[in-house]
């Protein structure tokens, strides 16, 4: 053979294993041999259970072919598996639970965090603030047991700023406090107003103390006071009301169109003139005077607080928006210029905390506070429960070169110099002027596009020879409380605390140690016993163990007792049909297992059952007996199956049956699948059906291979007599059958007759072409998807010919057409086409009437037995001019005698400047039509779960594929994707709307699926564009189907959407609740003991 023809060696199933075929299986053979002599030698015991088989070593898994296999029960080696014993310790641990030690503070120099209770991240923000101010913690320190039991608040407040001071957890739960101030722990809140309110809450508390550090401490550290000083232009004379101070906790500033705190203090205490109407009255001068107003700062506190409001209100859409533009401040504030005080004075501020709001929503978003500590000067972040170090700059230590950061540090090394502020990715001009300090003329400046709220501690009070009582106070205070010390009824209950806490990590640690313990453990052990589990030779006693049962035991950490009932037989002995699902395992292994886990029983080696073996002989036996016979009669079975007629006594058989019985695979035994040969043969009479019937088919089969189906049969399913019925090759069909069957015959005849006469007698009509129309001719009218259907049934032939629907009844169709009312048309004829001079009217299979020529009318009406009065007549005619009037009007005027005689060019010229229109008879109901449409379109606009297509277009020009998609719609039942998807020209994608879905819905959704905010959004239907957010897709005529378009201005800057949805959810609220219903607003501070 040449290299050219040999065939390529298929290795599709070189893998698979084959199964061993009984010739050369040598179980075969001693089954046959214990079934004809009933004996059972040691020899056939080891071959029926495969005593024989070699112990495996190394195996990549378990054979269930030898009962001496303990090989792949565990995995190899360094292996693992996702679940059980084997799976990997860090997963077990895992089950034990979360391990309370990663909770664990490295000490209190670091910083424990709060933890988050869904959406109070701006209380933690806040109360970190407070606890690392040093003097406002020993102040909290300081205050009374009693005073705390009366004062719910104050008390949750001492014992969290102890757990933060001295707790050995890494993070404090917050829920506590948050639930006795009762916040909504689920609704985002200002952190400004929450500081303002609290402070507020605590200054009442306090006020009870008699501890002095204590009692005013609020007031100490954060109240300052200001005037509104009106000065008059003419007289120089300052109001009465200027002398009046009123007291602030934080300084509120503008940060709009303004780049830095200096500007933005600057604006608050700038001067404001007042004249014209806004004159001021002077009482000096009696008359009202052009005057000037401006804020003075009165006196500053030790803690300056500056909220910078980022939230303006927008008039026209009477929205909040955040300001996101970036804003400096210095590491080191002078407002001794600021406050107007004399040279000597020194009002040094350095920057102490920063309050961070993240993301551009006003009513979303997220806080976090950078603050310093001030004993070692260093700077944390404070993220709920995360707290991470700094370093010695607010931002971080390489803030400057991070594109991750939106803050930047700015050193000035000259009195005036350009500098860069980092806003978003570009970066803006600003000048940035060095305050006259003590500083070697250097000054630290951050920016930030996120800073929500600045505090400023007061370095030091120098130069001044008299210091107020509250000034000498905090002073005092801040010199005994460098290192607060927690009182004595705080400490004792955080010492509980973490005496409860390191409990809990030494339990989960002895928990920990000894699961792993126990892991290890069984690990050796379950090696140890597989090892051991094989037999040495045939004459070793062994027990038999379930192969399922030694799984779980291997696998599981908590294996259950032993289950051997599985591979029991129902003598109580071992079967050899279970030899694939047990092991043989040494005896003393065996009683290891039995003694520690328990269970059984106990099957050895002498529970062999001889029942079951000499039960299955005989089965086995018959089973060969079958297949060769089966074998040898084949052939006879493959020939019948071809025609050839066998010699002899002969029987039929179905043929269906016959063909499936050949084409069975593994035909090992008898089966279900040899029962009925001759089932489908057998008309309900009880007698041979024609083979005309459907199923009927048969096959002539000789007398022997009749016999064997008909044993095979009857030992499957002895109580189906029918199923194997013998009919033998001269029966006669049943003769009530055959008449039936003949009549089909002749009515399915007769139809396809009267199909070909139609066919014949519409050649053209049958094609659904269009064909030109003259006029002065007579036409009839019928529904066009009357004459679809009627062509569907005439065109289908065959054997789908029976079941074809023949279409209404004409006459029936064409009185529903007339209005009982007027006794006019209810339906409107397809639109005419014009074209070269010839007309001709539009096709359609669904909607208006279809004009068909006169000689079809008739035969319609002999075929459907319809009288032919009954048509509905049609006839073209001519408007008088170009410009004349419309279908029905008085101006039309059926075509004349004259015109008629006219030439074909004269014709067409007619045709160009006069309009050709239908004229019927009976004539159009405009009533009755314009009535059904008006209760059609209310239908269609009361729609509540359609599909519309919309398409995202880039590009200048509109595809012309989707302004003529615009008009067309789609079938209402058509199933949709609702995926997007890439065209050439852009995106497009369904949506599922309703006639009430306002415009400004469907441009939400069309944000979320293509990322365009609404306002860039112009939508189109065709080249009309949609507008009035506020109108409903009923309102401008959108139905299910409609395509539309949008195209994205790029005029607007694009934001998240969630902060749209947040904003919108925010403003449906009539009222903001605020912190209305907390504490916060209670007049309420004192629980009664």
């Amino acid at each position: 053979m040449s290299i050219s023809t040999m065939s390529r060696p298929n290795t599709r199933s070189k893998n698979k294993r084959h199964r061993t075929e009984n010739a050369d299986d040598p179980s075969s053979g001693i089954l046959r041999k214990i079934h004809l002599t009933g004996e059972l030698s040691e020899s056939d015991i080891s071959q029926l259970y495969l005593l024989w088989k070699p112990t495996c070593h190394g195996c990549r898994v378990n054979s269930k072919d030898s009962p001496n296999c303990f090989c792949g029960l565990i995995p190899p080696p360094n292996g693992t598996r996702k679940t059980g014993l084997w799976q990997k310790l860090s997963d077990l641990i895992l089950s034990l639970g979360p391990d309370p030690c990663k909770d664990l503070r490295s000490s209190t120099d670091t910083p424990a965090g709060l933890t988050n209770l869904g959406a109070t991240c701006y209380a933690n923000s806040i109360l970190q603030c407070l606890y690392m101010n040093t003097s406002f913690r020993a102040g909290i320190f300081s205050v009374e047991p009693e005073i705390l039991k009366r004062h719910p608040v104050l008390d949750q407040l001492a014992r969290l700023f102890a757990q933060l001071h001295s707790s050995k957890m890494a993070f404090i739960d917050s829920a506590p406090f948050i639930k006795t101030l009762e916040l909504d722990n689920g609704v985002q809140q200002d952190s400004h107003e929450f500081l303002t309110l609290f402070l507020s809450l605590l200054e009442h508390s306090l006020n009870q103390s008699k501890v002095s550090t204590a009692k005013t401490v609020v007031q100490d550290l954060f109240r300052g006071s200001v005037s509104n000083l009106t000065r008059c232009s003419v007289c120089g004379k300052d109001s009465e009301a200027s002398s009046k101070t009123e007291d602030f906790y934080e300084l509120e500033l503008n940060i709009k169109g303004l780049n830095s705190l200096d500007e933005s203090l600057d604006e608050y205490l700038s001067l404001e003139q007042l004249h014209g109407e806004n004159q001021y009255f002077c009482e000096s001068c009696s008359i009202r005077v052009d005057a000037t107003r401006c804020i003075k700062l009165r006196s500053l506190p030790p803690v300056l607080n500056f909220q910078l409001k980022r939230y303006v209100f927008l008039p026209k859409t009477t929205t909040k928006k955040k300001i996101t533009s970036a804003f400096s401040f210095p590491r080191i504030l002078d407002m001794g210029k600021k406050a107007g005080s004399p040279p000597e004075s020194d009002l040094m501020y350095e920057l102490s905390a920063i309050l961070i709001h993240k993301g551009t929503a006003v009513n979303s978003g997220h806080y976090v506070a950078h603050i310093k500590d001030e004993n070692c000067g260093q700077w944390w972040e404070f993220d709920d429960e995360h707290v991470s170090k700094l370093g010695f700059h607010p931002f971080g230590e390489n803030s400057s070169k991070s594109s991750k950061k939106l803050e930047t540090l700015h050193q000035v090394d000259s009195p005036v110099k350009d500098e860069y502020v980092a806003n978003g990715d570009h970066v803006d001009t600003v000048q940035l002027s060095v305050s006259n300090t003590n500083m070697s003329g250097h000054e630290e400046m951050f920016s930030s596009t996120d800073a929500y709220m600045l505090m400023y501690n007061r370095i030091g009070v120098k130069g001044c020879e008299e210091k107020s009582h509250r000034t000498s106070r905090v002073d005092d205070m801040d010199l005994n409380t460098k290192s607060c010390v927690l009182p004595l009824h705080l400490s004792e209950e955080i010492q509980e605390l973490n005496t409860s806490y390191v409990n809990a990590c030494e339990e989960y640690q002895v928990r920990k140690e000894s699961q792993v313990g126990y892991l290890t453990e069984r690990r050796e052990e379950v090696k140890s016993i597989l090892s051991s589990a094989p037999v040495k030779t045939l004459e070793e006693p062994y027990c038999w163990i379930s192969t399922d049962w030694l799984r779980q035991w291997s696998d599981n950490i908590a294996p259950p007792p032993i289950d051997n009932s599985v591979i029991q037989c129902s003598h109580g002995k071992v079967p050899i049909t279970k030899v694939t699902q047990m092991k043989r395992l040494s005896k003393t292994i065996w009683q290891k297992l039995l003694s520690k886990y328990g269970g059984g029983p106990t099957l050895t080696n002498d529970d062999y059952c001889v029942d079951c073996i000499k039960e299955r002989a005989g089965t086995s036996v018959s089973a060969d007996d079958y297949k060769e016979r089966r074998a040898s009669l084949r052939e006879l079975a493959e020939a019948a199956l071809s025609g050839n007629q066998p010699s002899g006594n002969s029987y039929f058989v179905s043929k269906t049956w016959l063909v499936q019985w050949l084409r069975r695979k593994n035909a090992d035994c008898p089966s279900d699948a040899d029962a009925g040969p001759t089932s489908l043969l057998r008309c309900p009479h009880g007698d041979l059906l024609p083979e005309q019937a459907s199923g009927a088919k048969r096959v002539v089969v000789p007398e022997n291979l009749w016999l064997f189906f008909y044993e095979i049969a009857n030992s499957m399913k002895p109580d189906d007599i029918l199923g194997c019925f013998a009919f033998p090759s001269d029966s006669v069909p049943c003769e009530a059958c055959s008449r039936d069957l003949t009549e089909v015959a002749s009515l399915e005849g007769t139809i396809r007759a009267a199909k070909l006469r139609q066919r014949q007698n519409h050649e053209k009509l049958i094609q659904g072409k269009s064909f030109a129309l003259n006029p002065g001719v007579k036409y009839f009218l019928i529904p066009s998807w009357w004459l679809a259907k009627w062509r569907t049934y005439v065109n289908t032939t065959g054997k789908n010919a029976s079941y074809s629907l023949e279409p209404e009844s004409l006459e029936v169709i064409i009185d529903s057409l007339i209005c009982k009312q007027h006794s006019r048309l209810l339906e409107k004829p397809l639109e005419l086409v014009c074209k070269r001079g010839v007309i001709s009217q539009k096709v359609s299979t669904t909607d208006g009437l279809t004009i068909i020529p006169e000689s079809d009318w008739k035969l319609f009406c002999e075929e459907w037995n319809l009288p032919e009065a009954k048509g509905i007549c049609a006839e073209i005619a001519l408007t008088n001019s170009s410009s004349g009037g419309l279908s029905g009007s008085c101006k039309e005027m059926p075509i004349s005698d004259e015109d008629l005689k006219c030439s074909i060019d004269e014709a067409n010229d007619d045709l160009e400047a006069r309009k050709p229109f239908i004229r019927t008879i009976p004539e159009i109901c405009e009533s009755c039509i314009g009535e059904r449409e008006s209760c059609e379109l209310m239908r269609k606009l009361n729609y509540s779960d359609g599909d519309i297509c919309i398409y995202l277009v880039r590009g200048k020009e509109v595809p012309r594929s989707i302004l003529e998609s615009t008009c067309a719609a789609s079938e209402p039942d058509r199933r949709t994707s609702k995926r997007s998807r890439k065209t050439s020209f852009g995106n497009s994608i369904n949506l599922n709307v309703s006639g009430s879905t306002s415009i400004y819905q469907l441009k939400m959704m069309i944000w979320e699926a293509f990322g365009v905010v609404k306002e860039n959004q112009k939508l189109h239907k065709g080249s009309v564009e949609i507008e009035g957010d506020s109108a409903t897709l009923a309102d401008k005529n959108i139905f299910p189907g409609d395509v539309l378009w949008v195209r994205d201005t790029e005029i607007h800057e694009n934001r998240d959407i969630a902060d749209e949805l947040s904003e919108q959810k925010a403003e449906s609220q009539l009222v903001e609740e605020g912190f209305r219903g907390t504490l916060l607003t209670s007049d309420v501070f004192i629980q009664d003991t």
